[in-house]
């Protein structure tokens, strides 16, 4: 029951971290929100492996893989998210988000051996990318405030989070997770304050920001990072990949509720269509390790609710 209960905690997290970027967006500029947010994440995570003593990468070959895991996993594609919601929705950034493992499915057909594309794959990916069209068409329309540009955007970071995890299983994979975890997020942020601090001009002024903006970026850093990845790895270590990475499915859902409950956001039948053929396309196309991680289960004969 309690890592069930962390299952949907950490849907309810990741779900709820695009409403949360809108509200940081109100007052920053997206590389500033992105560094304040990857600069807590990484004390956090340096503090976490200074006390547990775990052994880090020391090769220049990992650290330098580790660091393009930083850019590719967690900067850029920041970075892309919270510009884009400067003009659209939360909700349906959250919605466009769940392509990301579509992009998997395309990258690790090419980059890897063992991981290529079948008729359910391809039938997946067709129905997916056919809600994306679907959402596009919506941009279409004048009373629309969601920018096809911005929309692109979102999709740009679906592709760097799949590049980065196809990259970790393919080079990383001597490298404990949590470490991934670890190095990427501290690498992350040690090349995006640079860089905020060279684009940004005038830096914003912290004393001059809401308590609800400065909020948002704290719990980013702290919950929506952090914690996250924490409990990501937890139930990972318990369930195995197939049943851990289900929790993608449940976050388009959360963030669309969240953006129209308590961001008094546009709720429409284009986005509800697209959102369905997204999640149905990725859930179709990943049917077989769906399949296999509730064979495991019966096999292993584990408590309903575990």
């Amino acid at each position: 029951m309690l890592n069930l209960t962390l299952f949907g905690l950490l849907g309810a997290i990741w779900g709820s971290s695009f409403l949360l970027i809108k509200i940081g967006v109100r007052e920053l500029d997206a590389f500033s929100l992105v560094a304040g947010r990857m600069s807590i994440a990484a004390i956090a995570f340096g503090i976490l492996l200074l006390a547990s003593r775990q052994a880090v990468a020391r090769k220049a070959g990992d650290l330098l893989k580790l660091a393009l895991v930083g850019a590719l996993n967690s900067a850029l594609p920041f970075v892309l998210i919270a510009w884009s919601e400067k003009s659209l929705d939360s909700s349906l950034a959250g919605v466009l988000n769940a392509t990301t493992p579509l992009f998997s499915l395309i990258i690790a057909h090419f980059a890897l051996t063992d991981d290529r594309i079948t008729t359910n794959k391809l039938f997946g990916l067709i129905v997916g990318f056919f809600g994306v069209i679907v959402l596009a068409l919506r941009s279409a329309d004048p009373t629309h405030d969601n920018p096809l540009l911005a929309q692109l955007a979102v999709l740009g970071a679906g592709f760097c989070y799949a590049s980065a995890a196809v990259f970790v299983r393919r080079y990383l994979r001597g490298i404990t997770p949590l470490v991934v975890a670890s190095s990427s997020s501290i690498f992350g942020a040690l090349f995006i304050v640079p860089l905020t601090l060279l684009v940004v001009n005038p830096l914003p002024v912290l004393s001059a920001l809401s308590a609800d903006v400065v909020l948002s970026v704290i719990v980013l850093g702290l919950v929506n990072t952090f914690l996250a990845y924490l409990i990501y790895y937890h139930i990972l270590g318990v369930w195995g990949a197939s049943r851990a990475t289900m929790v993608t499915y449940i976050v388009p859902p959360i963030s669309l509720f969240v953006g129209v409950m308590f961001g008094n956001e546009r709720l429409d039948l284009l986005l509800l269509i697209g959102a369905a053929l997204i999640i149905s396309g990725v859930l179709f196309a990943n049917r077989t390790q769906i399949q296999a991680a509730f064979s495991v289960r019966q096999s292993a004969k584990l408590p309903a609710g575990d």
